[in-house]
């Protein structure tokens, strides 16, 4: 079953957060994810706002665990950190 990789971020160092998207791109592509939306238009109709929103397809849950736990999408998360406030979370999509 697919999973959905979901963030919400505020960036706070737009060049140190540059670095890091230059390098979690391919890190999310090498495990199978796709990016179905990135910074596009949004409504904040609930809960705490962030300026930019992603959300990433997987072929499963465990492939989006695997890939943020991997030593290339930790390498760019190191960019991340003090650069963004974010909070991530998968989910598992349900059959159609």
């Amino acid at each position: 079953m697919t999973a959905l990789w979901i963030a919400h971020v505020n960036v706070t160092d737009p060049e140190a957060y540059g670095e890091y998207a230059r390098l979690a791109g391919p890190a999310i592509a090498a495990h199978g994810g796709v990016f179905l939306a990135r910074g596009a238009r949004y409504v904040q109709l609930e809960g705490k706002e962030r300026a930019r929103n992603v959300v990433a397809r997987f072929p499963s849950l465990e492939d989006a665990v695997a890939c943020y736990h991997s030593a290339e999408y930790q390498a760019a998360l190191d960019h991340a950190r003090g650069a963004a406030e974010r909070d991530l979370v998968i989910v598992e999509e349900n059959p159609a």
